[in-house]
């Protein structure tokens, strides 16, 4: 079905720009594009727009930053999802570039490390609330406990999180009994070609970076390998990029991470824009760039690449059990960060009052930032 109106690729860029610069709240904000491309602009139809968000949540990566890809792909072509792209995520990479130099530069100032404590102890709070949320999201028997619960010892034992997604997976498949409804629509053959296209590029950008700067190549590997096993949203890449910087390859401790996840968090968009703040800390400015166009990269392909065969896939069951139990192992793994990170943090009375009322707000669906906002400053107050 076509939409009622086709906006010029400069309209679509500064809608998108827009609403990227103003996107708190994270998949909150599926719900404030819906009214500005259904009911405000009458881009597309109902049925149209709901069924590319049905697609999003299914695939690894930003949730958000796919569904701006997804519009941009039925207004205005291939083209129109790569301006809707960059249109959205350009906001959140220029202020977290900003936000990175800035902590680089005074993360000693006492002011400032005042203000990161009550941020960290806000952090907690919200990703427990995830935890929270995927489970009441995903649960629905004692069968999806069963596989968070074997998520989260596999990660305990520092199993690569890509084995734990696996083996998932599989238990998903096993024990899973439900299915996802599915609903048809076309999608020119065209996408599938640039998708091929986009894959080369990035291969062949791949194979430079190894022979040119080794650093580089691991770095962008990392943030490939990131995005794409980030089934179920931005959060669900904490689990992994904890593993990947902490652990693995210990570019940073767990106070400098936190911090990372922090900034992510209050910059509009999605917490996985916090890369450019792990690019910029490792490898400056080239970094922070390569590390946010990698992040993003797999998640955009994969959707590109999947849509000409989306329904075809949704009405096997074994596809929608395979989904069920990866989104199930990230409740797990998002309650052994939510612990791990309680570690970095010293429990004062105040703090535990604060996280614990973060958390009731966030479950009464207060928005994030005036949390966030509230936490800070109760912190320069008690502090």
């Amino acid at each position: 079905m076509k939409s009622k109106v086709t906006p010029s690729f400069i309209e679509l860029f500064r809608s998108f720009f827009w609403i990227g610069l103003t996107a708190f709240g994270g998949l909150a904000m599926t719900a404030h594009i819906r009214k500005h491309v259904v009911e405000k602009k009458e881009w597309l139809s109902e049925h149209v727009f709901d069924s590319g968000l049905a697609l999003c949540q299914i695939i690894p990566g930003a949730i958000v930053m796919q569904l701006s890809a997804y519009v941009g792909l039925k207004l205005k072509g291939v083209w129109g999802s790569v301006v809707s792209f960059v249109g959205f995520g350009l906001p959140a990479f220029l202020i977290m570039f900003i936000l990175s130099v800035i902590y680089k530069h005074s993360k000693n100032i006492e002011t400032v490390e005042i203000v990161l404590q009550g941020l960290r102890v806000i952090i907690v709070a919200i990703v427990a609330n995830a935890a929270y949320i995927f489970g009441k999201k995903n649960f629905s028997n004692v069968n999806d406990w069963i596989i968070a619960v074997a998520a989260a010892v596999l990660f305990i034992i520092k199993l690569h999180p890509a084995l734990v997604l696996i083996i998932s997976a599989i238990l998903g498949l096993i024990l899973t009994n439900k299915n996802i409804a599915t609903q048809k629509e076309h999608v020119r053959s065209r996408t599938f070609r640039f998708f091929l296209f986009v894959l080369l590029v990035v291969l062949a950008c791949a194979g430079i970076l190894f022979l040119v700067k080794r650093d580089f190549f691991i770095l962008a590997i990392t943030m490939l390998r990131i995005d794409l096993l980030s089934f179920g949203g931005g959060l669900a890449a904490m689990p992994i990029m904890y593993h990947e910087m902490v652990d693995f390859f210990g570019w940073f401790d767990e106070k400098t991470f936190m911090d990372g996840m922090i900034l992510g968090q209050i910059t509009p968009g999605s917490i996985i824009i916090a890369a450019t703040f792990f690019g910029y800390m490792h490898y400056g400015v080239v970094g922070s760039m390569l590390s946010t166009i990698c992040v993003f990269t797999p998640s955009y392909l994969i959707l590109m690449g999947i849509i000409p065969f989306f329904d075809k896939l949704k009405s096997y069951p074994q596809f929608n059990k395979i989904i069920n139990g990866i989104l199930c192992s990230f409740v797990g793994l998002l309650a052994v960060i939510t612990f791990r990170f309680t570690n970095g943090i010293h429990w004062s009375l105040v703090n535990i009052l604060i996280t614990c009322l973060a958390f009731i707000l966030l479950i009464r669906k207060v928005d994030v930032i005036w949390v966030i906002l509230g936490g800070v400053l109760l912190s320069v107050i008690v502090s």
